[in-house]
């Protein structure tokens, strides 16, 4: 029997959503889930087996959830809204099941996905409450610079440049299908829809945009990290090793984008379609 579960959490707690091998004690909101499904099982009576659980994709540590996705694979007689206020009451505050519904036995959160959508959340303002939802960024941020830059990055490109995913055979090339932004008084939003995402790109987008809207980074040189993958940051700005003069098998060389990485707090994960 499978089902699929839409959940929420806030992942400041958390060291992401995957679990960890073995019987680590890092905790993680798989983890967590994981175990307060098998709590159930063993409290109530009738046959009750976990078999497997597994997200839609796998959010880092510090990041949320608006609505993650993932199925459950179990044997078990509890009806799906029994099951979710079951297993609400064994998880903590920070996680929560919004629904709980039987899907086919092929169903798959991860590959059964066709795209991924997620929220970037950055205040305007030094915030008492939201510090672990928001980025504040004390800059005085140009959202028109913003909004321009963020086009660049709509279509299908290369986003090595803009990811710490070791490639191997896997293609480090994305389909865009959508990144927007818009503000009000004291946040500014960003949000970005794709097929599918390398690790820390949507950190590391933000983080070209925020530097676009501080002044920073022109448009240009987004542009050829997105068509040269190996661009070093120079005192000029950003230039491919070619254009710069840097010689790759030596000293010198600079990660491009990776100290721009936008911080975990105000990223969520927000929608995955099937």
């Amino acid at each position: 029997m499978k089902f699929k579960i839409y959940l929420e959490y806030a992942g400041a707690n958390y060291s992401g959503w995957q679990k960890q091998p073995g019987e680590s004690k890092v905790k993680t909101v798989q983890g967590t889930l994981i175990t307060a499904i098998q709590s159930v099982f063993k409290k109530n009576k009738g046959v009750n087996k976990f078999i497997d659980l597994q997200g839609s994709g796998r959010t880092d540590a510090g990041v949320h959830a608006i609505e993650q996705v993932a199925h459950l694979e179990c044997e078990t007689m509890l009806a799906p809204e029994i099951l979710k206020m079951k297993i609400n009451d064994e998880l903590p505050g920070d996680i929560n099941i919004l629904e709980i519904e039987k899907t086919r036995p092929d169903f798959h959160a991860r590959h059964s996905a066709k795209s991924r959508q997620y929220l970037y959340v950055i205040s305007k303002r030094r915030t008492a409450f939201e510090k672990r939802f928001v980025w504040w960024v004390k800059d005085k941020l140009d959202v028109k610079k913003i909004k321009n830059a963020s086009k660049l990055f709509v279509g299908m490109h290369d986003f090595k440049a803009f990811s710490d995913d070791t490639p191997g055979d896997k293609s480090t090339k994305c389909l865009v299908e959508s990144l927007t932004v818009s503000e009000d008084d004291n946040k500014i939003y960003i949000r970005i829809k794709a097929s599918h995402f390398l690790w820390k790109m949507v950190r590391r987008i933000v983080g070209a945009l925020v530097e676009a809207g501080r002044g920073k980074m022109k448009n240009e040189e987004i542009s050829e990290l997105l068509s040269a993958p190996t661009l070093k940051k120079t005192a000029g700005g950003f230039r491919s090793p070619a254009a710069s003069g840097i010689n790759t098998r030596t000293g010198g060389e600079v990660k491009a984008i990776a100290e721009f990485t936008a911080p975990p707090s105000g990223l969520f994960l927000e929608k995955i379609e099937y």
